[in-house]
């Protein structure tokens, strides 16, 4: 005789169990972890913030008045003023905008040219990954703030050339991330499988290597934009990256630095904008990477 457990099981119908996958599981173990969700409210911040910016304050990121320049914090200017008498607080926000943009499209680009490369790369092997990897090598010897200082002096000064440089000096980080992953990958059951049934390269590429190769770009990319937008900063500072009059937290700083002592908030409030950013990206992060790790999955 059936027991009544079984029964009533089977008069309820199927049980209906909740389907589990690595991103649904990467995401729970990254709830739990309070220094990554913090870091990703600070990104969120500062996003809302920028996008915000004209709603958040009706001063122009350009006005100057002269009379009030140097003017310490207050209930008018919360970030007091600069040397010309322009709002800092306005032009932090609006600053907002100018840093996350350059951090994030740069590190688009260099995804895009680094990932396309380290799959060739890694595919194909022999001259081919030759030729790539010793290029990756040469940029790799130099240093890196050198080596976008050197880019923006050929190109001219300028945000969207600070933006070219910062792209192609961290195409080697992709690339040599992705090209590692699809050496191992490559060698797989399933793709093998997959060039036995005659699937082209390019599918077997883009459908069964780059999926799985995902995690550590995106954890990479992350991280990435926390050190495009440090090295923006530091364009930025060189009078190579934004120009007067953008509002950029480096070219802000470099503007300021003169007044440091007479005036600190010129210099403190712009730096603390982008020590947040970048730590913000930082925790965030950190905490993706252990949450896309296997080896963390409880």
């Amino acid at each position: 005789m059936q027991s009544t457990a079984q029964v009533n099981t089977q008069a309820a119908g199927p049980v209906r169990t909740r389907q589990s996958s690595p991103w649904r599981d990467a995401w729970y173990r990254l709830k739990k972890q309070k220094t990554a969700l913090i870091g990703l409210f600070v990104i969120i911040f500062f996003i809302v913030v920028g996008l915000l910016a004209p709603v958040i304050t009706s001063q122009p990121w350009d006005g100057q008045n002269l009379a009030d320049k140097l003017k310490p914090p207050s209930a008018q200017h919360w970030f007091g003023t600069d040397d010309l008498g322009r709002d800092i607080f306005t032009r932090v926000i609006y600053g907002a905008r100018i840093s996350l943009w350059v951090g994030f499209f740069s590190v688009v680009g260099s995804i895009v040219i680094g990932t396309s490369m380290g799959l060739v790369a890694g595919y194909y092997g022999r001259w081919v990954d030759t030729i790539i990897s010793r290029l990756f090598d040469i940029i790799l010897a130099f240093p890196s703030i050198l080596l976008a200082i050197a880019i923006v002096t050929i190109l001219g000064p300028g945000l969207s050339n600070a933006l070219i440089a910062i792209a192609v000096i961290n195409v080697p980080t992709y690339g040599r991330l992705v090209r590692s992953r699809v050496l191992s990958i490559k060698e797989e059951e399933y793709v093998t499988a997959a060039k036995v049934l005659g699937m082209s390269h390019a599918r077997i590429l883009f459908s069964h290597i780059l999926p799985n190769s995902m995690a550590p770009i995106i954890v990479q990319g992350t991280l990435g934009v926390a050190t495009a937008v440090l090295e923006a900063a530091a364009l930025g500072f060189l009078g190579l990256g934004a120009q007067a009059p953008q509002p950029e937290w480096g070219k802000m700083i470099a503007d300021s630095r003169q007044y440091i002592t007479a005036a600190y908030w010129t210099v403190l409030f712009p730096g603390l904008a982008i020590m947040l950013t970048v730590l913000g990206f930082n925790l965030f992060g950190d905490g993706l990477r252990d949450a896309l790790d296997p080896k963390m999955k409880q």
